[in-house]
């Protein structure tokens, strides 16, 4: 008999015990992050803006704790690095948006590796901005359901020829797939049909749209007849992207609700720098934009609402925040695992969430858009403690009085400036360890069947970024780093256009397409960025991967030149230019495709 009661307790202990584990991994909330692009924090009714109606986000406004004191870094890439891992940009290795600046150091954690590691399901719908192939793209850093267009944004040169956000060709997870729609609905149906799905595990979902940022491409010039003539053309396009964006977020929110989620869900909204076209009309009082080191350059919007969290929803929290600080607050309140080994910038502002007037230990936050290849200090650089604006090493600001940035105080508070300076050179230490190191594309990997490689990754301080600029036949030449993952021989393309123009590399490609897309300067009947098509005189191209220089004639109809070359594992550089009939270099080879045989 006694041996039955004990049997029965193990038995009974055992089964709480399994039920609590499975009730306490159930009840971890979900996570959704939207982040937008380039939508200032005055580009919102609810902080005043008198041009532009945003009901969800209003609504979302008044129903969350809300930071008016948040601020990321000035320029996209950089911000998104910062937000997926904790760190400042500086220290991941992102410091631009272009020429390899904008690639995800090898070997960090992303906040998709640490849900992904704690149960989550993870997915990723829209710009991703931190490298185009292995081991950089989303399904890389922890991503199972991945779908985008460019790295950079529709447009972009490894984005799809044609793609202008209506009806377009998508990346999802590695493989291009067409998919109907305008880019932004596309990835907020994608996000709610991710989220309705019935599954024993929380998930996290990044959703991070292409719009506002330009060009301000509409799926019809409707959108944008509400603005008449209060704004301009160009504002009220931009207007109409962010309209759009907020029509989503109304859909996204219903979903939730029907789907029973939206109490036990995180909703955090965002904006990856300041503002752009509506900063003229309207800034929130703010000095600076996009790229700029003032104000209205790095401070932006965030909310955050969570119903089962308690949260002191419909509160402001004015204390200094940032980027490098949502992930150490999302391992905080979702008891994230498997975070011991790593070491944040930021720190979580949890307890900040229900205590609103609760004010952490004062410190010094530093926001820089460097985008030079010598790293500088202080370059495009503010500052910033709770009272003070320390901007490019020269200008003091007091926030509290001056939100305009209009009176230097250098000369008034030495002691500040000292202060600050002393801050900086401790960031400094922490950012620059190795810093510019190239990034390099791993060529061969079987996770990666095809390596694609276009201008905008050219190690040179400028580059051809987008379709358009490529077009136009700039006469730039660079290089690419990579490591060859396996030895053995590999078929090479060059081609002066990408393969889905299907045009010869002394032509240019011939235009089919159906309206489906408007600019405020009219129909979109070629590329997004631009019309302007040029013919190079191409007569050879030349390739150069370490030891092995091969050239190969150019003929009228050729649309490429291939190569089969034996490439040795480890560590190269890949070099490819078109040549005129007098062996002259005209510019490098816009795109080139790798891939192993086997």
């Amino acid at each position: 008999m006694k041996s039955l009661v004990l049997v029965i307790a193990i038995l009974t202990v055992f089964s709480c015990s399994s039920k609590t584990s499975k009730i306490s991994k159930f009840e971890k909330p979900n996570v959704i992050i939207i982040l937008t692009d380039d939508q200032g924090y005055g580009d919102l009714s609810c902080h005043g803006n008198p041009y532009i109606k945003t009901p969800n986000m209003d609504l979302l406004h008044s129903e969350s704790v809300r930071f008016t004191d948040f601020h990321v870094d000035p320029t996209c890439a950089p911000t998104r690095s910062a937000l997926m891992t904790g760190k400042y940009s500086h220290h991941v290795g992102v410091w631009h948006t272009v020429c390899g600046g904008n690639h995800l150091r090898k070997g960090e954690r992303t906040m998709a590796d640490i849900f992904k590691s704690s149960g989550y399901r993870t997915a990723m719908f829209g710009k991703w901005h931190l490298g185009a192939n292995y081991p950089y793209r989303p399904m890389d850093r922890g991503f199972e359901e991945w779908l985008g267009n460019g790295d950079g944004g529709t447009g972009t040169t490894d984005d799809w020829f044609f793609n202008d956000r209506v009806n377009d060709y998508y990346w999802h997870n590695g493989d291009r797939e067409k998919h109907e729609g305008f880019a932004p609905d596309l990835f907020f149906n994608k996000a709610i049909d991710f989220l309705k799905e019935e599954h024993e595990k929380p998930f996290f979902l990044y959703l991070a749209t292409y719009l506002p940022h330009d060009p301000h491409s509409v799926p019809n010039t409707k959108m944008t007849e509400v603005y008449g003539d209060k704004v301009s053309k160009h504002v009220a396009y931009f207007y109409a992207g962010i309209n759009r964006i907020d029509q989503n977020i109304g859909k996204l929110r219903e979903a939730l609700k029907a789907s029973g989620k939206a109490d036990n869900t995180v909703l955090i909204f965002m904006s990856d720098n300041g503002g752009t076209a509506g900063v003229p009309l309207y800034n929130a009082g703010m000095r600076g934009r996009k790229g700029q080191p003032y104000e209205g350059g790095h401070r932006v919007p965030f909310f955050i609402h969570w119903p089962k969290g308690n949260l002191a929803h419909g509160k402001d929290i004015p204390d200094l925040t940032a980027h490098i600080d949502v992930l150490p607050t999302l391992v905080d309140l979702c008891s994230l695992e498997g975070t011991e080994k790593n070491v944040f910038d930021g720190r979580s502002f949890k307890k900040q969430l229900k205590e609103t007037s609760l004010q952490l230990p004062e410190r010094t936050l530093f926001v820089e858009n460097q985008r030079s290849f010598k790293a500088e200090e202080w370059l495009s650089t503010s500052g910033m403690t709770n009272r003070w604006r320390f901007v490019n090493n020269t200008e003091l600001y007091d926030i509290k009085t001056d939100q305009e940035q209009k009176h230097n105080l250098i000369d008034d508070y030495p002691e500040v400036v000292d202060n600050i300076r002393k801050e900086f050179q401790a960031y400094w230490e922490l950012v620059s360890p190795n810093d510019r190191e190239l990034p390099k594309v791993i060529v061969g990997h079987p996770n990666d069947k095809e390596t694609f490689l276009t201008p905008s990754d050219w190690y040179l301080p400028k580059v051809p970024w987008n379709h358009a600029q490529v077009a136009q036949g700039p006469l730039f030449s660079g290089s690419w780093e990579v490591t060859i993952a396996e030895a053995g021989t590999y078929h090479i393309e060059a081609r002066r256009w990408p393969r889905e123009a299907r045009a010869p590399i002394t032509g240019v490609p011939k235009f089919h397409k159906k309206i489906d897309a408007w600019k405020e300067d009219g129909e979109i009947d070629r590329l997004l960025y631009g019309h302007e098509m040029k013919m190079l005189p191409v007569k050879s191209i030349t390739l150069e991967i370490g030891e092995n220089k091969k050239t190969a004639l150019v003929n009228t109809k050729d649309t490429y030149v291939a190569f089969n070359i034996e490439l040795p594992k480890g560590d190269t550089r890949i070099k490819s230019d078109m040549l005129d009939k007098l062996g002259n270099v005209i510019a490098g080879t816009y795109y080139v495709y790798l891939t192993k045989l086997n």
